[in-house]
């Protein structure tokens, strides 16, 4: 079926679209992020002749919502994938040229995921244009701010949107992910007296306290937490990214400041993950009443109603298998199982949405936010074909 859905559209088609999604600017420091390259997909959705609507989410940044109706028969297919990218920091190559070279497309977002984003409106074009009647819809939702807090797809959580299997598009190098780890980033702030360096006696030196507790945090919480694991997902983890306090060499710092990353796996959860971190200070405070510390979530764990929750799709649900399939009849082998990836919208589609959620999407995590980001067009062309094969399977056809 793949090589039948080959048959409606061109490699240059797909290239095109992506081009024109890459020269649209989408990051966090344009006024508006992701309105104008919202308001391209939703044109060119509408010429594909697709049920389309924009929906705002936050000012002019709105969601946008494609549909490749069925008969109402059977299951809906969602297509994720997110319209913002991370800035060009000091890129190597023209970020918005879009320049096909060397088999790839070179520019920010064209793995991250604006490919994915291209190969999927050009999957409904395919069947569309076949004649197939699909049983099922298509829904493909192009959604704001995934590289921030992830309000796109919370809305549509949030706001009740169904599925009955859903894509994530991000990038898999041809393999595929049904689990990941949860996130959450903490702030333990720490606190002291400040004293000049010549009376340092008579203060109480936050950073020592700090070292204190991250001791403390490392013999009796961190080997408890790596114990924990998930065969779709790896070990929970924690890893402290950042620490800073004091206002000078020689005066007692008066405030130590830890910011960390708590990976966790479905059994836990956002309060039982602070509270395990409570509870080593509450022992601290305990056993010296001079130690004082608290802890937070740090701004950017927090959406406006849902948390970076888990992804946990069992593997014996159909869109599993039919990605499965399609992989294999491709690759002439198993495809391989991925376990190790960051924090995807896939987790709240799961979690939250209570939709059967798989990533799978061209490109290769390798070469995401990277100084010269690129994506192969062998990947953009083969997952048109991929995308469409699995919606006809999913969704069912007409006889």
């Amino acid at each position: 079926m793949q090589e039948f859905f080959k048959k409606y559209y061109t490699e240059e088609e797909v290239v095109s679209l992506l081009q024109k999604m890459v020269a649209i600017p989408s990051h966090k420091d344009v006024e508006d992020r992701e309105a104008a390259v919202g308001d391209f997909i939703y044109d060119y959705c509408r010429e594909l002749g697709f049920e389309v609507e924009k929906v705002p989410v936050a000012g002019k940044r709105c969601n946008v919502y494609a549909r490749l109706k069925g008969t109402g028969e059977g299951p809906t297919l969602l297509l994720n994938g997110h319209m913002d990218t991370v800035p060009p920091y000091n890129m190597i190559i023209e970020p918005y040229a879009g320049e096909v070279r060397d088999g790839c497309v070179w520019g920010r977002g064209t793995n991250d995921m604006k490919g994915a984003l291209a190969s999927m409106m050009i999957a409904m074009a395919a069947v569309k244009r076949s004649g197939i009647k699909l049983k099922g819809d298509i829904l493909f939702t192009a959604v704001v701010g995934e590289e921030g807090e992830s309000d796109g797809t919370e809305y549509f959580v949030v706001k009740g949107g169904q599925a009955d299997g859903a894509i994530v598009g991000e990038p898999s190098d041809y393999g595929y992910s049904i689990g990941h780890r949860g996130l959450e980033t903490l702030e333990i702030k720490v606190e002291g007296t400040t004293m000049h360096g010549g009376q340092a006696l008579k203060g109480i030196n936050a950073i020592k306290m700090a070292a204190r507790l991250i001791n403390r945090i490392e013999e009796e919480l961190f080997p408890e937490i790596i114990k924990r694991d998930n065969e779709y997902m790896g070990p929970a983890l924690m890893n402290y990214g950042k620490i800073f306090g004091g206002d000078q060499v020689c005066t007692v710092a008066g405030e130590c400041t830890i910011q960390l990353d708590r990976r966790y796996i479905p059994g836990e959860t956002v309060e039982s993950v602070i509270g395990e971190y409570q509870a080593i200070i509450d022992k601290l405070h305990e056993e010296d009443p001079k130690f004082n510390a608290t802890i937070t979530r740090m701004p950017n764990s927090q959406m406006k109603y849902l948390a970076h929750a888990p992804l946990m799709t069992e593997p014996d649900e159909a869109i599993v298998k039919n990605i499965e399939l399609v992989l294999e009849e491709y690759l002439g082998e198993k495809p391989d199982l991925c376990t190790t990836r960051g924090w995807t919208d896939a987790g709240m589609l799961s979690t939250f949405g209570h939709i059967p959620t798989v990533i799978f999407g061209p490109g290769a995590l390798k070469n995401s936010h990277t100084k010269d980001e690129h994506i192969p067009v062998e990947h953009l062309y083969n997952f048109v074909a991929f995308y469409a094969t699995i919606a006809a399977r999913f969704c069912g056809t007409e006889e």
